[in-house]
């Protein structure tokens, strides 16, 4: 086997154990919203994010948070920060299969915001990802049934991270990732403790056993997912990213007894290979 066939295996373990990381986070989220609030689980969420990096933080030089690209922080911490308390909301309201295959359409979005700010060219087969991703969105939202509201708000959760990536793409350019980082869980520790003014509420002993879930989960998910993208090139690797759709769906089945319909494995197909011909042609024109 070949160093190349090895880095992507490695790579693609790696993602895959991050989606499940994701996926255990977001179980551990629906069980909390049943009697927490959403500002409760969207503060606690960042506050261990920024936990987490005080080792990093202490380790760092004295200058890390030195910027000159503050508004771009900003915009960066305001649109993760929304994305996350979109994303708490709907998963409190949709069942988790459900959810993970709207948050799968961020990399169909990403290329719609870059275009639109950034004025990044959208290719052709790109435009089909796009329509073909959408009409698997529609699917999953039964334009035969009355709207789901919690499912527009998970893509709205999907729009704002894909404004939240596009900004770290451009702040990726002069900006070290630790500052990015720090921005983010500092700015969105302090925006989110704004509302627990008027919501708070004293987590019991599961729920702060939960929170730590949550904390644990989505922070090894990120750290995977950096490793699984050091590893081998996204578009090699990036539609292992997609597992997150079948954990979350067995989660959701094993503790609320979820399942899809016809209707909506139909729009899961459609949004995996709507992803897939994403990468598919990032691949192409990287080469």
């Amino acid at each position: 086997m070949s160093y190349r066939s090895q880095s992507i295996i490695r790579g693609a373990l790696f993602i895959i154990a991050a989606e499940l990381s994701f996926a255990i986070s977001a179980a551990a989220i629906k069980l909390l919203s049943i009697n927490l609030p959403n500002e409760s689980i969207v503060f606690f969420r960042n506050f261990f994010g920024l936990l987490a990096l005080i080792p990093l933080l202490i380790r760092a030089d004295l200058n890390i948070l030195q910027t000159s690209q503050l508004h771009l922080h900003l915009l960066r911490s305001l649109s993760g920060v929304a994305a996350m308390y979109c994303f708490f909301y709907a998963i409190a309201h949709i069942s988790l299969g459900n959810l993970m295959l709207i948050k799968s359409t961020i990399p169909i979005i990403i290329p719609i915001v870059a275009f639109a700010w950034l004025g990044e060219q959208i290719l052709n087969l790109t435009r089909l990802a796009i329509a073909i991703g959408f009409i698997g969105v529609f699917l999953i939202l039964k334009p035969d049934a009355d709207i789901d509201w919690a499912i527009l708000v998970a893509i709205a959760s999907s729009i704002m991270a894909a404004i939240a990536f596009v900004t770290v793409r451009k702040l990726s350019a002069t900006e070290p990732t630790l500052r990015i980082v720090l921005y983010f869980a500092s700015i969105g520790l302090c925006v989110s403790a704004i509302p627990l003014i008027w919501t708070w509420q004293t987590p019991s002993l599961f729920q702060w056993l939960m929170l730590i879930v949550v904390g644990i989960a989505t922070t090894l998910g990120q750290l995977l997912l950096t490793r699984g993208y050091a590893s081998a090139p996204a578009s090699n690797v990036g539609i292992f990213t997609y597992t997150s759709v079948p954990f979350g769906a067995l989660l959701g089945w094993f503790f609320w007894n979820e399942l899809w319909d016809e209707t909506s494995l139909i729009g899961a197909a459609l949004i995996v290979l709507a992803g897939s011909i994403s990468l598919r042609t990032k691949k192409s024109a990287s080469n």
